[in-house]
């Protein structure tokens, strides 16, 4: 059986990435019917708090949250993972696989060196996939060349102007229960283990502030923004009149 076609497929560097920055937007999407899925680069391995197999079971219940139609994990090495040749054909075969309209990816440049290698990775592997004379092989199968239409980079730990912003108000809650399955990872008082930058009792707390504040550029009460590379077209200006808020 083939893989499912994607509208939408989110990669990034770490399990969690994606929820704590680009969760509504997904869930816009999935609410409209429309098939979207997560590939995380690493199994986050190196992460202070946690174990690889709670962050497997963090992110399947994440998934459910979301409505999300598949995730993987490409399984590359938390820290070291780089942009190369190995790791561009080990992109492409995902890429290639669930044929995506728009890639979400990590942010070009990040408190965390693996979010903007991540990144550029990602956009590099988009832009291979469409190559013809790269050949890549899934379950035996040589796959046929695939280019996503559109690559959008999330807004992470640093607070980049964004190419555009996408209203998640009617999604947020959703969003954050989504963020909250990573009960390893977050505040949690009855924990044993050390405190991380992820893991203080405000963080939570100032994600919202930060969907909060790029809502108000918009004139809602919460977004997410995004950094694109090259200009996205629109059809006519109606096309950015949002709903006024009441």
């Amino acid at each position: 059986m083939s893989d499912i076609k994607l509208h939408i497929l989110a990669i990034a560097a770490h399990p969690d990435d994606i929820e704590l920055s680009a969760a509504g937007t997904i869930i816009n999407h999935v609410r409209k019917g429309q098939a979207v899925g997560v590939v995380d680069l690493t199994e986050g391995e190196l992460g202070t708090r946690g174990s690889v197999a709670q962050r497997y079971d963090e992110a399947a219940r994440a998934a459910k949250v979301m409505g999300l139609a598949v995730r993987e994990n490409a399984r590359m090495a938390d820290g070291f993972f780089r942009n190369d040749r190995e790791h561009q054909l080990r992109l492409i075969t995902y890429i290639r696989r669930f044929r995506p309209e728009i890639v979400i990816a990590n942010a070009l440049e990040d408190r965390h060196p693996d979010h903007g290698r991540g990144g550029r990775l990602i956009a590099d592997a988009c832009f291979l996939a469409g190559l013809a004379k790269i050949e890549t092989m899934h379950n035996g199968v040589a796959q046929q060349a695939w280019r996503p239409k559109r690559i959008f980079h999330m807004i992470q730990d640093r607070l980049l102007e964004p190419s555009f912003i996408v209203d998640i108000s009617a999604s947020f809650d959703q969003k954050m229960e989504a963020i909250k399955c990573y009960g390893s990872q977050f505040y949690n008082p009855s924990s044993a283990e050390p405190a991380t930058y992820i893991s203080s009792g405000r963080f939570l707390s100032e994600l919202a502030s930060r969907d909060a504040l790029m809502g108000k550029r918009i004139g809602a009460q919460y977004a997410e923004g995004f950094i694109c590379e090259n200009i996205p077209g629109i059809a006519d200006l109606d096309a950015l009149i949002l709903p006024q808020m009441a």
